[in-house]
């Protein structure tokens, strides 16, 4: 039985990308978009643009992850793209429960890399480095399990 008394956490996730299992520090930008058109008969009795429904947009997607010594994945990923071809790869995004049973998943579908970020430096820091990607999409189906 569903527990309908809290929300679940946004902490506890994973994410399978098609390349090693790592973890993830952040996800972000699952977030379809309508354009709207709007439209006026010129002998309208109202005085103002009836709006309709346009093209979908996908927003594209941004993950984070810590650097470590020899992964070389994203930067392999990336540099598939060879003129108008690049590798596209099925992502799934799962929120988990307490028992790390998936309760929310996202499948984006024909995902590729737009932008890879290299971690910043800074001499007087005390964090982990991370690298962003951004990954551009065709959608993603919402399942609740």
């Amino acid at each position: 039985m569903p527990n309908t008394d809290f929300p679940l956490p946004k902490f506890h996730f994973s994410v399978a990308w098609g390349g090693s299992k790592i973890a993830f520090t952040e996800v972000s930008g699952l977030n379809k978009e309508m354009d709207i058109i709007e439209h006026r008969v010129g002998s309208s009795p109202e005085f103002f643009k009836k709006k309709m429904p346009g093209l979908a947009k996908n927003g594209n997607i941004t993950l984070k992850r810590g650097v470590f010594e020899g992964d070389n994945e994203f930067y392999d990923w990336y540099n598939t793209v060879a003129l108008n071809t690049v590798e596209r790869r099925n992502i799934t995004i799962s929120l988990l429960d307490e028992n790390h049973e998936p309760k929310v998943v996202w499948k984006v579908k024909d995902c590729f890399i737009v932008s890879l970020k290299c971690t910043d430096m800074k001499a007087d820091a005390n964090e982990a480095a991370i690298d962003t990607v951004e990954i551009a999409n065709h959608g993603f189906t919402l399942e609740y399990l």
